[in-house]
Formats: structure tokens, sequence, C-alpha cells
């Protein structure tokens, strides 16, 4: 079947799942200045009902999205095009691609409103037609991502942090933490009484916020520092972008300096120092502490398969003794080759001062010098520099997992060469989210849209200029729209409009692979490579064939993960 025939085809088929109204009829001018002009030459040959709809449909004002529509066939070359083909350079096929469906001509449509309108619902047409069902829904929150390319089977030692990387905890725990921050505020830094009132909200704010000090506002920037519009919060109210633009001196731009502490980090700082959190989980594990037999299950694939382990935290050992022998039982020491609690992350990774110490069996500290880290024991503090000297740990046979883009991984993964692993449990909403339907067909559209309005901005009479603000709307709408699907105020983590976030950037920066926890490590065997997507750059073209996949087939599904959930 020719090109021709091919683009007819689909064409008839498009208008028989419409309203059955073919395009605008334009002048013969605007038909080779259009992708569509094989169509609308045909569409002349054909009866005459067609081309009374044709005459009908060019007196409406606008086409509804589900009204008149067709899908532009690929362009079909006339004899003369075919002989200006030939004499064009090989290698270079996006420019006469470009010049074919070039709109810059000052031979402007007969009615340039409906031929906007036209466009609009071809493409609408497009979209709404050829997105396969289901085509997000082989997407799975237990899959690894990779940033960069990863040989398990290079990988002889495997580090953990502890909270929120080996052990995972419930939303009970940060309402008890948000309110004894809230009283930590009022007595200690002479907050208001007011304060109390404010119970925890729970899916108000989502991870990798910025918090303006001096201005006190709460707000999401992307990778390049510019703050999403209306995502910008004082308290709990939304400020108007407007107010925004005259904060920062006309512009969303922020140049972010170096982190400073406000209060509201010293209170929740207090909480954890002064052991609140460790009591309050010790005291109900069950309550606190999520799927530890997935925790469980991990370490013993790991150690099964003769791999090193090692454990590298801020809490302290009570703490996590209790914790392990809940989700592994006592003898959880045995798994590891070397324990390191009260660590002081960050500054383990980049001061040498504290020498390590030792801890005997009564939690009591040692003081005898440390000249090896022996399995069995427990040790206190020490640095980066001894760790790596006695150990001899050095590389990426080294894979390290953490919660806190920070403190757990930026300095192994720049300095030291260390592979990392970022636990991100968000992961599991955004998957689900991404994976309906109505995001997919919702971001689809927007992206659509968002192209159309690229290829046709070369119009500017004023009629057209009209045409552009009602898609413009529209843009902000969808964008709003897609927004919410993640969190009313704040969106995706990942997202910011179509940047990503500055979250997203660190991420993709400090880690080599990421999930939503640990246990996705159960759906792959220890010679596995985790190869990242090859994503097209701005002047690339997608031709790759696993975009297509959007990492869906990414994951194998070994039984261990079946028996576990």
């Amino acid at each position: 079947m020719s090109l021709k025939t091919a683009g007819t085809a689909l064409t008839r088929t498009l208008w028989a799942r419409g309203s059955r109204t073919p395009p605008l009829a334009r002048s013969p001018k605007a038909n080779k200045l259009s992708t569509t002009c094989s169509v609308f030459a045909e569409t002349k040959q054909g009866n005459t009902k067609q081309q009374q709809q044709q005459q009908s449909s060019a007196s409406s004002d606008r086409p509804t999205g589900d009204g008149p529509s067709c899908s532009e066939p690929p362009h079909t070359c006339t004899t003369g095009e075919k002989k200006r083909a030939a004499k064009e350079p090989a290698g270079a096929p996006g420019v006469r691609g470009v010049r074919r469906r070039s709109f810059t001509s000052t031979a402007a449509p007969m009615d340039q409103r409906s031929y906007l309108w036209s466009r609009y619902n071809d493409t609408k047409r497009l979209v709404y037609d050829l997105i396969p069902p289901g085509a997000c829904n082989l997407l799975n929150s237990s899959t690894i991502y990779a940033n960069n390319e990863v040989k398990l089977a290079e990988v002889d030692i495997y580090g953990f942090d502890y909270d929120y990387t080996l052990a995972l905890y419930s939303n009970a725990l940060n309402t008890m933490i948000y309110n004894r921050a809230k009283d930590f505020l009022i007595e200690h830094f002479k907050y208001p009484e007011g304060l109390r009132k404010y119970d925890y909200i729970p899916n108000f704010a989502v991870r990798g916020l910025h918090y303006d000090i001096q201005k006190g506002l709460l707000m999401k920037i992307d990778a390049f520092h510019y703050i999403q519009p209306g995502t910008v919060y004082r308290g709990l109210s939304p400020v108007p972008d407007e107010e925004v633009l005259q904060l920062y001196g006309g512009t969303f731009h922020v140049p972010l300096q170096q982190d400073s502490g406000f209060y509201g980090k010293e209170a929740i700082g207090m909480v954890h120092l002064k052991g609140y959190m460790y009591k309050w989980v010790m005291q109900d594990l069950d309550k606190f502490i999520l799927r530890g037999e997935e925790t469980d299950a991990v370490l013993h694939q790991l150690v099964s398969q003769g791999k090193k382990l090692f454990l590298i935290t801020n809490s302290p050992f009570s703490f996590v003794d209790k914790g392990m022998t809940h989700m592994v039982g006592k003898d959880w020491r045995e798994f590891f080759d070397v324990v390191i609690v009260q660590a002081d992350k960050p500054h383990f990774f980049t001061d040498c001062i504290k020498p390590f110490r030792r801890l005997d069996n009564k939690g009591d500290l040692r003081w005898e010098k440390i000249n090896s880290l022996d399995k069995g024991q427990i040790y206190k503090q020490g640095n980066l520099f001894d760790f790596l000297r006695l150990t001899g740990w050095r590389g990426s046979k080294v894979l390290y997992f953490g919660d806190h883009l920070y403190s757990d991984l930026a300095d192994l993964m720049l300095r030291h060469g260390w592979r990392t692993g970022a636990i991100v449990p968000e992961l599991e909403l955004e998957t689900k989210v991404v994976s309906t339907d109505r995001y997919a067909l919702s971001l689809t559209w927007l992206q659509a849209l968002t192209g159309l309005m690229e290829r046709l901005q070369v119009h500017r009479d004023p009629d057209s200029k009209r045409v552009f603000l009602e898609w413009q709307k529209e843009r902000e709408e969808l964008r709003v729209m897609t927004k919410n699907f993640f969190n009313p105020q704040f969106g995706s983590i990942f997202r910011t409009c179509h940047n990503p976030t500055y979250f997203s950037r660190r991420l993709s920066r400090f880690s080599d692979i990421y999930m939503a926890s640990l246990s996705c490590l159960l759906n792959y065997d220890l010679s596995y490579t985790f190869y990242p997507r090859r994503t097209p750059l701005q002047h690339e073209a997608p031709l790759w064939m696993d975009q297509l996949c959007t990492g869906c087939m990414k994951k194998p599904f070994l039984e261990e993960m079946s028996q576990i959930r």
C-alpha cells in the first residue's frame, strides 16, 4: 500500500469514528503549505455530500474537541518534489521535512481561524484515537530505575542506612513528630499559643520543597532554580503568582544560596536529638515499622550469595537493635560484617577527625584504639577515610543505599566512586498515577497541544492571536490538571510542568539507581545489569525502541517478591 493510500485509509477511518465531518476546505495555495494536501486533494474527488459538509463546517466558529477532525497522513511527494528531493544532499533528512512543512509563506489560508481549529482537531483526534488502551498499565512500583549502568555481578559489598531504608515507618510517626515539634516551637522558641490548633496534614506537602526563610514561603523549584507557578504557600494559604513576581523582583527565578537553619527545622531536629522518636518507635514496633519481613528477605538473599554487608546509621545502637531484632531476629548482627551507629552523617563522609570507638555488649563505650573493623562488633562515630583504610572497600564494587540524597549519597557518589541506590517511597504513588489512562491521555494531549502551538505560532494575524489565547488558556488548565493528579498543592516530586524538579535533578546526579523500597531488589538476581534508557536530548529524535516501553519491561518479576506480598 502506498503512503498516499495509507494516509487516505487512516483519514477515512478517523472520519468514521468522529462526527463524519471532513476538514475545512481551503485554497490550493494553502493545501501546498500543509502536510494534509493529499487528504484535501482526494476529498475534492469525493461525493457531493462530503463537499457540502466541508462548506457547512467552514462557516462554524470553533469545532469542538470531539468534532470535525482527520489525521494528517504522511506527506506524499508530487513528481516535482521527487525531482527536487533527489537533488538534496543525503544525510540531512530533516531539512527536506522542514521545508515541505513550512507555514511561513505569505499565502495565508482563506479562513485563518477555521484553518487553525481544523489543525487543532486533527491533532486531538490523533491523540484520542491512536493512544493504545492501557498503554502504561505495565508500570510497576517494584521496578528499580537506573540513572547509570550498574552491573550487580561486579558488586561485592552492600551498605545500608537504617532509618527509612532498612526500616520503613508508618505515617503515624510523622504525626507524632509534628506535634512534638510544634510544642518545641511554642515552649522553646516562644511561638504563639495559637499554633497548637493546627493539626498535621499528611498530604499537604511533598518531598523536595524549598523554604524561603526571609519571606516565610514554602515553594517548589525546578532544576533551573525557577519557581513553579501556583506552588508557593505562606503557611496553608497559596500566594498568587502576581505577588510572587513582586516579591522576587519580577521573576520566578530564585538564586539558591547555601542552606541555613530555620526554627521549624531545628524543632524537628530536637525531636530526634532528645530521643522522642526512638522512644515512640521502641514502645510500639508493630505500629510504626512497616514491611520488616521484606528487609529480612533482602538480607537473606544477599548473604546467601556471598555478599558482604555493612550498616552506617546516625541512630543509636539501642534503637537499631530493637528494630532489627523485630524485623530480622535477635541474630541480626550476623548478617553484617561492619555495624556503625551514631555516625554523624554527612560529616562522617567528609571529615576525618572523629575516630571509631567500640561498644561492648551492654552498649557502653570502650576507649581502646581501633585497628580493625570486625564482624559482630558495634562501632560508634568514626569517619569514612578510616573506614576505607581499615576495610579496603573502594570504588564500584560497593553499593550503598540511603533515603537522603545529601546526607547519604552525594559524597559517596562524587568523591569516592561508590555505587549508590536511593530509596524513594513516593514512587509507589507516582507510578500509580502515571499508569492511569486519564493521566496518560491528559499528558499526551498537553504535549500535542504544545507542539501544535510551537509549529503554528508563525500565524500572527488578529484572528490567529485570539485562537492562540484560547489554546494557551487550555494549556495552562491541562498543566494544572496534570499537577493535581499527584498533589493539589505541589504536584509530582519529579516534575515542574515540563522540567525536572530540583529534587529530581539531584536524584539523577547522586544515585546510580533508585527504587520505592529495598524489597525491589527481590525482583532481580544478583548478576542483573541495570541499563538506563537513552533519553533523547532536545536536539535528538526519539528513535530508540526502548523509548516505547517507558521502562515497563525492565523488571523480571522473580518469585521471591510474590511470596512476600
